[in-house]
């Protein structure tokens, strides 16, 4: 089925001008047909009609009595020989004959027909049922001979002989005429019918094409108007699952990553706070203490050494509730905040960062603020820790929601595949990212590291 995949890639245009055109066709010539053999026939029973009116009130006052009559006397014989012989009408008729119901020929200047019977036709049934029958060809009856030996077509004519006070047919005079110019009018008669139906025709299928090529124009235009929101539409679906899977993925990796943090910060209280405390619960069940009369100077040395380990305890948990504890950032803007991490930063390093910031004051929503923050945060101190704080800064900008925050330094770069899963800085970063449908990257190499963030208008959530 080639031939139908092939017919309906076309277009409903296309389809319609070619069978429009064949079914267009197929009727012109079927309406032509019909048109022009009723023209022919009309013009046919016309001149027959005229010639016959003539001939028949040439022809009527010599004929008798037909409905008595078996044969012509000898006058009435001769009063037609003499009347069909010579004038017009002697110039016009070709032959004449003079029929009785039964198809026996009463008269005709053809001698030898004279009291011959043939078999009735149609043509002489019909002029004998009150009918003009008039055609126009070449003669084919048993009595035509003579007709027939002309070769070309003739007007032949059955006229009925009425009675008339019933108007009975009681005879049928059949003539055939020369019919000069006939021919030449059924040739243009044709010609303006056929003209007339193909104009019509055209014209018709051309207002039906010039409507069907419009709507198909206005379909196609739907059509491929839909086709496109069809297709963003499966863009975008496309990117939502995408964007769904990372999601999902970001969820399950930070759910980790706080796993991680946790038992981070669990080690620093162990290792930090939890020592001190520990070391200084144990001086307390010392002997100086406890002998406190004995030895007041020991006592007293041991009371600061406890006091001691309890400021330094108390020093290293404000140190790690600092950096799990953000500052109010819900309303400031983006300048504010990568002001505030350079400014602490610059101040815990004691290094100078170079910042530009491009900020046309969009509101943005809590989660990415947080997310500048964080990011800005540990890229910075990445690049103190393992660049060295070498000309390090920090560029932002944020036009119409569209945010683009990059930390770079000229350090000597780290190798980005001895970055684990378990690492919670950069790691942690990109999950932060990827979570809030935003994009993460990092360059690095001999020339220094570039880390950078960016977060387009529609993925910016609520």
């Amino acid at each position: 089925m080639n031939w139908l995949r092939r017919w309906n890639a076309r277009s409903l245009a296309s389809q319609f001008f070619i069978a429009g055109g064949l079914i267009s066709i197929a009727a012109m010539f079927l309406v032509g047909i019909l048109v022009t053999h009723l023209i022919e026939e009309a013009v046919i029973h016309n001149s027959g009609a005229a010639t016959a009116l003539y001939v028949d009130s040439v022809v009527a006052p010599l004929l008798p009595d037909m409905q008595t009559a078996s044969l012509l006397d000898e006058g009435s014989a001769q009063a037609l020989d003499e009347t069909l012989g010579q004038g017009a009408l002697g110039r016009r008729l070709v032959s004449f004959k003079l029929w009785r119901s039964d198809g026996t020929i009463l008269y005709s200047n053809e001698k030898e027909l004279v009291g011959r019977t043939f078999p009735v036709n149609d043509k002489l049934r019909q002029a004998f049922a009150g009918s003009l029958v008039a055609r126009y060809e070449i003669a084919n009856d048993p009595e035509s001979d003579k007709e027939r030996a002309l070769g070309k077509p003739l007007m032949e004519i059955y006229n009925p002989v009425l009675q008339p006070w019933s108007g009975q047919a009681v005879a049928v005079i059949e003539f055939y005429e020369t019919a000069e110019g006939l021919s030449d009018s059924l040739a243009h008669a044709k010609l303006r019918s056929w003209a007339a139906v193909a104009a019509l025709t055209a014209i018709f299928f051309l207002v039906l094409s010039i409507l069907v090529f419009r709507v198909s124009r206005t379909i196609e235009a739907q059509r491929r108007d839909l086709k496109e929101r069809v297709d963003d539409l499966s863009a975008l679906l496309a990117e939502n699952r995408g964007l769904q899977r990372r999601l999902q993925r970001a969820s399950q990796r930070a759910a980790a990553l706080n796993e991680t943090y946790l038992r981070s910060i669990g080690a620093d209280l162990h290792d930090g706070p939890a020592q001190h405390i520990a070391y200084a619960s144990l001086r307390l069940d010392s002997d100086m203490l406890i002998n406190a009369s004995t030895h007041p100077e020991a006592r007293e040395k041991e009371l600061a050494w406890i006091r001691s380990s309890l400021a330094e305890a108390m020093t290293e948990i404000r140190n790690i509730c600092s950096g799990l504890v953000l500052p109010q950032i819900e309303k400031s803007s983006i300048t504010e905040i990568v002001t505030r991490v350079v400014e602490a930063h610059q101040h815990k390093t004691e290094t100078r960062v170079e910042t530009l910031i491009d900020d046309d004051g969009p509101e943005l929503a809590p989660a990415v603020k947080i997310c500048i923050y964080r990011f800005v945060q540990e890229a910075l101190n990445n690049a103190y820790r393992h660049g060295g704080g070498i000309q390090q800064a920090v560029r932002a900008v944020s036009h119409n929601g569209h945010v683009h925050v990059e930390v770079s330094d000229r350090g000597d770069g780290f190798d980005p595949s001895e970055v684990t899963p378990s690492s919670l800085g950069l790691v942690g970063l990109r999950e932060r990212v990827d979570s809030l449908g935003g994009a993460f990257d990092v360059k690095t190499g001999e020339g220094g590291t570039t880390v950078t963030m960016t977060f387009e208008p529609m993925e910016v959530g609520d």
